[in-house]
């Protein structure tokens, strides 16, 4: 059974439902027979390699409200956060261009380290302070994850894997997705936001079930826990 996430690696919501995933796979009896797939999804392609100033400042900008208004979002995400085990950090944050860093998620598939690459992209922009979009950063976090260095180096050098990240966010427009954390299960249930692991769950459980051609059905839909125009400054 395959899983597939479409998600980006500045988006808060993102890791906590990485987190939520984690934990329901982890009760799944059939865990050993899951693929699990990140998929590229850029919140905002037109974004600077790093976005200067403040994080609560950006977002207080973006969305046109108060910094105490920016910084109460902000104290949600970071609870939500620590009560999955992550301690964000959006004082340090350096948000930015992620475009590089999915081309290098794809490197990783290639290598069989994806998660564990994925897992460090997003503890180094929420929790470590680092440049994402910078690309030594980006070598030196594949090397950390894995990959050789030389090998990173050489795939963002050449523009390698640049029709694989294209690829999958057309397939996000054919999807409908408009915000992410997006969970697409055997391409029978899909799950939208970072839902609990309960919900996240029922719908492994649903989509083994099933195993069966059937049109892809949205369940689960809570708005508040993703980024789709609130909470997210990137």
């Amino acid at each position: 059974m395959r899983v597939e996430v479409w998600s980006d690696v500045v988006c808060p919501w993102c890791y906590i439902g990485k987190r939520h995933l984690e934990t329901a796979l982890a009760g799944f009896d059939r865990r050993s027979e899951v693929d699990l797939v990140w998929r590229s999804f850029e919140l905002d392609p037109s974004a600077p390699r790093e976005r200067p100033g403040r994080y609560v400042d950006r977002l207080a900008r973006k969305y046109g409200c108060p910094v105490s208004d920016a910084q109460t979002m902000i104290d949600r995400m970071t609870a939500a956060a620590a009560a999955v085990g992550v301690g964000f950090r959006f004082d340090i944050a350096r948000p930015g261009a992620t475009y590089d860093a999915h081309r290098l998620l794809h490197l990783a598939r290639q290598r069989g380290v994806q998660d564990r690459l994925k897992e460090r992209l997003l503890a180094a922009t929420f929790c470590e302070g680092e440049s994402i979009g910078d690309r030594m950063t980006l070598v030196r976090l594949a090397e950390e994850a894995g990959i050789d260095a030389a090998v990173a180096r050489a795939a963002l050098d050449s523009g390698a894997f640049a029709d694989e990240v294209r690829a999958d966010e057309a397939e996000a427009g054919e999807l409908g997705i408009g915000g992410v954390p997006y969970f697409v299960i055997d391409r029978i249930h899909a799950v939208s936001g970072a839902q609990p692991p309960e919900v996240l769950a029922r719908a492994l459980e649903r989509a083994w079930r099933a195993r069966r051609p059937e049109p892809l059905r949205v369940s689960d839909v809570d708005p508040r826990n993703g980024c789709n125009g609130t909470d997210c400054a990137v």
